[in-house]
């Protein structure tokens, strides 16, 4: 009898401190700030950026993001993955600025199985800002909860189906979504506890008394655009052949998407996290 093929994990993790792009009235890519990538083989990777400014549109004073992935030196220890983003002194267009955006994910993939355990541990907002008002924040960082027993996807664990289910019930009964939004909410509302994947948020509810309405994590400012904060997106992929179990998960953590719709058109990503991997077989 041959023997069983040892274990290996391949790292996928990377980490982008903001990029996007501009089409009004300036026509601009925004390349990936402090991108770092973590070799298939893991390590540790980190970028620095300073006094960053895009025109009159976004300026920070620094930020950093940082990769890293190794294997347990404990018995019984799988293979560990950390991606930090952090950004110091944000201002956007004058309306929307922060001291401090730190997003953070700590994965552990086991020796036996595949579905990750998952922390958000370090995650937050500081002194989160909109025209001067500060903006409050119903911050979850267990909204995935425990890793789910026998190895089943978190998209279609029950307690994770039901926490998003009311984020997205909270965003729906609102008189005043926009059309857009609603489409979008409606949809992930039709897809969810497949599976496959699930799209969610950090954040429950977003208030303050700032200009503008918010919708969960979502939040329209008139005369500027709109803000999604903490969004996170679980991905389940390439379910064993037997077992029906996904193999892959991937996270992406986004602190910022910025849709901006006023003098200024154009979308921007800041603090983007994706501690991705795989073990094999």
């Amino acid at each position: 009898m041959s023997e069983p093929t040892p274990r290996s994990y391949k790292y996928n993790a990377q980490a982008k401190i903001l990029h996007g792009n501009l089409v009004l009235p300036l026509v601009q890519e925004i390349h990936p700030q402090a991108h770092t990538q973590l070799p298939e083989e893991g390590g540790y990777r980190a970028a620095h950026s300073l006094d960053y400014r895009l025109e009159g549109v976004l300026s920070y004073e620094k930020a950093h993001s940082q990769v890293s992935g190794n294997a347990g030196v404990k018995p019984g220890q799988g293979w560990s993955t950390l991606t930090t983003t952090v950004i110091e002194n944000l201002n956007i267009l004058e309306v929307l600025t922060a001291d401090r955006v730190v997003g953070q994910i700590i994965t552990e993939h086991p020796l036996v199985g595949y579905v990750p355990t998952i922390s958000f541990l370090g995650t937050r907002f500081e002194n989160l800002r909109i025209a001067g008002h500060p903006v409050e924040l119903d911050l979850d960082l267990n909204l995935l909860g425990d890793k789910p027993e026998n190895d089943a996807p978190y998209a279609s664990n029950a307690g994770v189906v039901s926490r998003v289910a009311s984020q997205y019930e909270r965003i729906r009964s609102h008189k005043e979504l926009p059309a857009e939004v609603a489409e979008r909410y409606n949809r992930l509302s039709s897809h969810l506890g497949s599976p496959e994947a699930v799209e969610c948020s950090l954040i429950n509810q977003a208030s303050g008394g700032y200009p503008g309405t918010s919708f969960g994590h979502v939040i329209h400012i008139p005369h500027f655009g709109t803000i999604t904060l903490a969004k996170l997106v679980v991905t389940h992929s390439n379910p064993h052949p037997e077992t029906g179990v996904p193999k892959k998960t991937q996270l992406q953590l986004r602190m910022i998407e910025l849709k901006l719709g006023c003098a200024i058109h154009g979308d921007l990503v800041l603090a983007e996290n994706d501690p991705n991997g795989v073990p094999e077989p």
